[in-house]
């Protein structure tokens, strides 16, 4: 699948050392406590909850519009503890979906409008559809179809899955340009 262009005004997004393009109109809440490693895209209105506790995402990971990452939690009978959230390299969330899993593994696809309930985990390699909401502490299987309210699975992925992220990650990178007359 071909990738089409995405234009970007240069003066809303901020462009790291590291390659990492972050969106001025990101809200990122305790920032000091949010690791990007390289080649992230983080795009508008989206929100990345650091203030309760440590996210870590690995390299060409796509976080798209208004989509909102927070570490996951637990109650006990004293109160809530969060615990950090971390995501492998090559993960593409979905506009205005909600993670709040414990682990996303490598090359891992999730669709627009998902609910990832809390301390979910994503292992390698398996695919979100559009609009699946998990139940909290689902774990999903390597190579992996997940859809539905519900989620269930519903297929299975052949085991290139990994050459599909990587290609697709890094192609909408390479084509998330800056405009060439302003937005």
């Amino acid at each position: 699948m071909e990738i089409q262009d995405t234009y970007y005004d240069k003066s809303e997004y901020v462009e790291t050392a590291s390659g990492n393009k972050v969106c001025r109109r990101t809200i990122l809440c305790g920032s000091q406590n949010i690791v990007l490693q390289g080649k992230v895209i983080i795009q508008s209105e989206a929100i990345i909850r650091g203030d309760l506790a440590n996210v870590k995402t690995g390299r060409y990971c796509i976080i798209s519009r208004e989509a909102v990452i927070r570490p996951p939690y637990k109650k006990f009978s004293k109160g809530v503890a969060f615990f950090p959230l971390s995501m492998g390299d090559h993960v593409f969330i979905g506009e205005k979906s909600v993670v709040c899993a414990a682990v996303i593994g490598n090359f891992v696809y999730i669709g627009k409008n998902c609910v990832i309930g809390r301390r979910c985990e994503l292992k390698d390699g398996c695919v979100i559809e559009d609009n699946t909401v998990l139940a909290p502490e689902t774990v999903v299987p390597p190579f992996t179809r997940y859809g539905g309210s519900p989620g269930v699975q519903v297929g299975t992925l052949p085991e290139v899955q990994p050459d599909i992220m990587v290609d697709y990650t890094r192609s909408y990178y390479q084509h998330f340009l800056t405009s060439r007359i302003p937005v």
